[in-house]
């Protein structure tokens, strides 16, 4: 009898000092455009682009941030990009007071990969940049 796999849990990176985006149905130039103006705006130094499938991107931010002003950058991001898919996830986002983003593959879907850096990268993106790694080696020994 052949054995049934169980399924991959679907994992994430929550914390409440990162700032990060979820944009969805985007083009690839409007993410680098928005993430771009929002690291000026708020000087957060820096910022990768990782790709979760077709027109599917998240933005991780690198300067630390509290959780009020984490919520004030997403929420100003909401207003003016007026993408109503980030606009739903950053509800969620307020609702758990944590920010999360996907880091393992989910169905058919492989882990988002990295696509584009820009500035510094040496505080908040590497920190999720090394608990990806972490768990991409759990996952592989599963």
């Amino acid at each position: 009898m052949r054995r049934k796999s169980c399924p991959r849990p679907i994992l994430g990176y929550t914390d409440t000092e990162t700032v990060k985006l979820d944009l969805d149905n985007m083009p690839f130039k409007r993410v680098k455009y928005w993430a771009s103006r929002i690291s000026s705006w708020f000087r957060l130094r820096g910022f990768i682009v990782l790709k979760s499938s077709n027109n599917r991107y998240h933005v991780v931010f690198d300067r630390t941030v509290s959780w009020s002003m984490n919520v004030k950058i997403m929420g100003w991001a909401c207003l003016l990009t007026k993408h109503k898919g980030l606009t739903g996830w950053f509800i969620l986002q307020c609702i758990k007071q944590g920010s999360t983003l996907r880091v393992s593959p989910k169905r058919e879907k492989p882990a988002p990969r990295v696509v584009y850096r820009y500035g510094m990268q040496g505080e908040q993106v590497r920190d999720f940049l090394n608990y990806r790694k972490l768990l991409r080696s759990i996952l592989s020994r599963i």
